[in-house]
């Protein structure tokens, strides 16, 4: 897909991998919507992508404000032809806790740290995932859809509500890029390893990472524009749907 002209739906696009994602698309001449909760924050955003980028204050996990937003992205823009499904939090933690001491439980995960994360990671991507195909086909137009899963798709510890959403975004991704297809929709997933984004620093203690870097071979972690050139890469092949790109610097969880 040549991604001049088009409209691209950034979701999380206020920071991070989402935001380079959504400079990058401008630059290459897409009409850029970002969806995020911080008005301060999208408000710089936008400032920052330019090209006549608009933001939109909606929460990914919940349905009418994802419909809502898509209603008016329609309206500003007039139509969807490619979504970036970005949107996601951290809420870490090992499912028991054992004291060393007593070699008695003395912490469990939260069910509210499962679902936050259920609800955004992989609740959000089915909901903004659902709405983007429906314009899509609504509006008679080709399009791709970009999940954004991770490498801890594979099982990382401390991460049991992550890494079960990641996996549910990858196989979302199968599902949908072979169930889209008949409408000219491609669909695949990126599932970076560890990146330097606001979320990861500010969640991450410094020997905490300095011992991460050590599993990753090239010794460092992952740029946000790095992940934005592999979703542009994803936006302008073709040949890519219902498949997942692993861009992690060969990290080994």
């Amino acid at each position: 897909m040549e991604i001049k002209g088009k409209v691209a739906v950034v979701t999380g696009g206020a920071q991070g991998i989402g935001l380079e994602s959504a400079k990058l698309l401008a630059k290459e001449g897409a009409k850029v919507a970002i969806l995020d909760f911080n008005q301060e924050a999208m408000d710089k955003a936008v400032t920052e992508i330019g090209n006549g980028a608009v933001a939109i204050k909606a929460n990914v996990a919940d349905e009418a404000s994802v419909t809502a937003a898509f209603d008016a992205i329609v309206q500003q823009l007039g139509g969807v032809d490619i979504a970036v499904l970005n949107a996601g939090i951290l809420r870490d933690g090992l499912l028991v806790k054992v004291d060393k001491e007593t070699g008695k439980v003395k912490g469990r995960m939260t069910r509210e740290q499962w679902q936050a994360v259920i609800d955004v990671n992989l609740t959000g991507v089915f909901l903004t995932g659902r709405e983007a195909a429906a314009r899509m086909i609504d509006g008679g137009r080709k399009g791709v859809l970009v999940l954004m899963s991770s490498i801890a798709r594979h099982g990382n510890m401390g991460q049991s509500n992550y890494s079960a959403a990641k996996a549910g975004v990858y196989a979302m991704s199968v599902v949908w890029g072979r169930e889209l297809s008949r409408y000219g929709i491609r669909v695949a997933s990126v599932s970076p390893g560890l990146i330097a984004t606001p979320m990861v620093l500010k969640d991450m203690k410094p020997e905490a990472l300095e011992k991460v870097k050590e599993r990753i071979p090239i010794r460092r972690l992952g740029q946000p524009a790095e992940i934005a050139h592999a979703i542009k890469f994803v936006v302008e092949n073709d040949l890519i749907t219902a498949s997942n790109i692993e861009p992690s610097g060969g990290m080994v969880l």
